[in-house]
């Protein structure tokens, strides 16, 4: 009786076998995502219904992609071939491969849930690409030495009670023509899911745990390397450009700039300051992960920053501050190009983004000597290649000598060795009587969070706390080296974040883990206190160049942000969704063509479905369809206009 149960009457039973295993190890696993994420779901039966029946139907989707190849060999594999002691090896040893990588799977998404409250997406890909600090960072931040033997003794226990029933298949001989039958029918999964299934029909909750409860990580994952950019007009709410350029053209036009050229969101304006221009050096550090509730100031208790807490009373600390986005390459991307986040992958990363208009470019015509410092190597997320090209010189880990080098991890050389570097690149430009411009790109405040022993009162290693009080412990060490130097009083240090530390929340933008510090310091020229007005990080450069007191032509989204007619927004979005926050409400575009509501009033923010004749939806609309066509036309060229 036994062994008729277990004498399948196909040789397809070999796929059918392993992918219910590995539907059902998705089911699971997604329940138990959803024990994990309990508090920030509502406790609504019908989502659980989309919870588990939208994530059945992704599951499906990924495994039917997934068994293709083999759905083809299954289906032209000659029957005397089948018992063959290779071909039972061979299809033994697969199956045994797909179970341990499945099993791998769920393991690196349980902790890739972890840390970004999601499951894969662009992230993820990032993280297949750049192997080496990846694989360095894990190996150093998680027991992978007894997680790999864990796994496979689970796999090879799995894989044992399945396989009489595996080795069954082999034996079965049936016609090519029945196999075709099969195949045609297994083929239609895909297919199907190709034709009527993307990852816009995870959006039905407005709770966005419940929207990534109900996707697939594998399937997501392959999803993002075929979407790593978004069709702006084919997913995203359109206005009609004349109406939204001119709405853009005023929102951007100040007391201190003039357009002298026409065309549709051309927004190359002249900035003329009154006063003469000081060329004081500028070192602006963009800090790893840095959130405003790590500071005193800003509610924290577990007193992390004890220098900044204090030497942020001695600047201008910017108190209603925003990230625009959640990733390295998004900050860099507004920092440096004062531009909002369009859909997809950052400008940082995609491919011709070169002589666009960037901050460095301004300096650099300025005579100064500008240049972009990273502690890491500069291939990742293509910074070296994004820096060179725009105005900037770079200085990366791997023209940092060994000698200079105290300590390093995966992602590069500790704070202090890169502010050290730092400080021997300003004293070579003051020799020469250059001014310098420095964006600085830190490391250190990201996992593993391990540093130089003996700095801090918290071990190396220990988690995201170490890694914060270790950034603000570097800090003070390059301040109290600077000070030391002939080119201190004359210089303006910028310290901004990169991105928060986490930004997972239930309304995908959850606007309280966008908020990082701003602070501007250089006790002979800036004034200290604290600025309240909303804004974020595309206000830095136009902010810096006045207090510079610089005349320059601008191609910049941003204002300064201490000008009297500066109006208060920020904006804030992640790969997909396109967020401004002005006057305590939020307003984001969604693919799907969606515009949404979020009332920051409420005690209970609650995602709305509003219409584009809401009040601020068109200056919304204008900024992100005016950045979209601006790239997309290449606008934003000095290298263009040169020739």
């Amino acid at each position: 009786m036994t062994d008729k149960l277990l004498m399948p009457k196909t040789r397809f039973a070999l796929i059918f076998q392993t992918a219910a295993i590995v539907l059902a190890s998705f089911t699971v696993f997604r329940a138990v995502l959803l024990i994990r994420a309990w508090k920030m779901i509502d406790k609504n039966f019908i989502e659980w219904i989309y919870v588990f029946g939208q994530g059945l139907i992704y599951d499906i989707a990924f495994i039917g992609y997934f068994y293709i190849p083999f759905v083809l060999l299954l289906l032209v594999w000659p029957n005397k071939w089948l018992d063959r002691t290779f071909s039972r090896l061979l299809a033994q040893g697969i199956n045994f491969l797909i179970l341990y990588g499945l099993f791998f799977g769920l393991v690196a998404e349980w902790f890739f849930w972890d840390e970004f409250g999601v499951r894969f997406n662009f992230i993820s890909v990032d993280y297949l690409i750049y192997r080496f600090e990846v694989t360095h960072n894990i190996m150093e931040s998680y027991p992978v030495f007894w997680i790999l033997p864990i796994l496979f003794f689970l796999t090879v226990v799995v894989f044992f009670k399945v396989r009489p029933s595996f080795i069954a298949a082999m034996t079965v001989r049936e016609k090519f023509s029945k196999r075709v039958v099969i195949a045609i029918c297994l083929l239609l999964v895909p297919c199907s899911a190709g034709l009527f299934l993307n990852q816009s029909q995870r959006n039905f909750s407005n709770n966005n745990y419940v929207n990534e409860l109900a996707s697939n990580g594998p399937y997501q994952l392959f999803a993002a390397f075929r979407n790593n950019r978004l069709d702006y007009r084919q997913f995203y709410e359109t206005g009609e450009d004349t109406a939204l350029s001119h709405i853009l053209k005023e929102t951007l036009k100040g007391q201190n700039s003039r357009y002298d050229h026409h065309g549709l969101y051309n927004i190359e304006r002249r900035i003329e300051e009154t006063e003469p221009p000081r060329k004081l050096n500028v070192i602006l550090i963009s800090v790893e992960s840095m959130n405003a509730n790590f500071l005193t100031r800003f509610g924290a208790r577990n007193k992390v920053t004890p220098f900044m807490d204090e030497w942020f009373k001695k600047g201008k600390l910017f108190t209603h501050f925003y990230a625009t986005g959640t990733r390295t390459t998004r900050g860099l991307e507004s920092i440096t190009l004062s531009i909002p986040p369009t859909p997809g992958r950052s400008i940082v990363k995609r491919p011709d983004n070169d002589h666009m208009f960037s901050l460095g470019k301004v300096f650099k015509e300025e005579g100064y000597d500008t240049a972009f410092l990273y502690g890491g190597r500069g291939y990742f997320d293509n910074m070296n290649a994004f820096f060179s090209e725009n105005g900037y010189r770079v200085v990366d880990q791997n023209r940092i000598s060994n000698k200079e080098i105290t300590f390093k991890n995966a992602w590069g050389v500790c704070d202090e060795d890169l502010y050290n570097r730092a400080i021997y690149e300003a004293n070579q430009a003051h020799d020469l009587n250059k001014p310098f411009f420095f964006h600085i790109m830190t490391t250190s405040n990201h996992s593993p969070f391990t540093y130089p022993e003996g700095k801090i009162d918290l071990p190396s290693g220990t988690g995201r706390y170490g890694g914060v009080k270790y950034t603000d412990y570097a800090l003070s060490q390059l301040i109290a080296n600077a000070k030391e130097q002939p080119w201190f009083d004359d210089t303006v240090f910028v310290i901004v974040a990169d991105h928060c530390a986490s930004s997972a929340g239930k309304i995908g933008l959850p606007v309280e883990k966008y908020h990082i510090p701003l602070f501007i310091y250089s006790p002979k020229h800036i004034e200290p206190g604290e600025v309240n007005i909303l804004s974020s990080q595309i206000d830095i450069a136009p902010t810096l160049l006045s207090l510079l007191h610089f005349s320059y032509d601008s191609f910049f989204f941003g204002k300064n942000i201490l000008a009297p007619d500066f109006k208060g927004r920020a904006f804030i979005a992640n790969y997909q969704k396109l967020g401004i926050l002005k006057d305590k409400r939020l307003l984001i575009l969604s693919p799907r063509k969606e515009i949404n509501l979020v009332d920051m009033n409420s005690k209970e923010p609650i995602l709305k479905t509003i219409t584009s004749s809401y009040p601020f939806v068109k200056e919304l609309m204008a900024f992100y369809q005016g950045a979209d066509y601006i790239i997309q036309n290449r606008l934003n060229r000095w290298f263009d206009k040169k020739n």
